[in-house]
């Protein structure tokens, strides 16, 4: 598989797992119409209809398309580690319990970790 090249900030959050300061990254406040996909592969992630603002600091979602993204328990026991179903790169976590939105959880994003593609394309909404 053939991945995009990717600059040192997102390899250290992407292939590292590292994690962009809060309040930095550029699709924290954006909120068009759209399907967000993996920086590193192009893979659909999550659809712009499932963003929200959560006051956290990172990009939130209340949904991944199906299929698009894998849990994995951190090492710590305690969080729930997202990463690219396709390519494995690492996304952020996800949330469940908060009561933020009637789904009940929120996929908490590295900005990094995104592209945006705009408009409500084929399959999109």
């Amino acid at each position: 598989m053939e991945f995009n090249k990717l600059n040192a900030q997102e390899e250290h959050v992407m292939v590292h797992k590292g994690t962009e300061p809060p309040g930095t990254g550029r699709f924290n406040k954006f909120f068009k119409e759209g399907t967000y996909r993996c920086r590193r592969c192009n893979a659909r992630l999550f659809k712009s209809d499932a963003k929200f603002d959560s006051g956290s600091g990172w990009p939130s979602f209340d949904e991944a398309i199906p299929g698009a993204v894998k849990e994995t328990v951190d090492s710590d026991g305690i969080r729930t580690e997202i990463t690219c179903a396709k390519c494995g790169a690492h996304l952020g976590h996800v949330f469940r319990g908060e009561r933020k939105t009637p789904k009940n959880t929120r996929h908490c994003v590295n900005s990094l970790s995104l592209d945006f593609t705009p408009g409500a394309g084929e399959g999109e909404r």
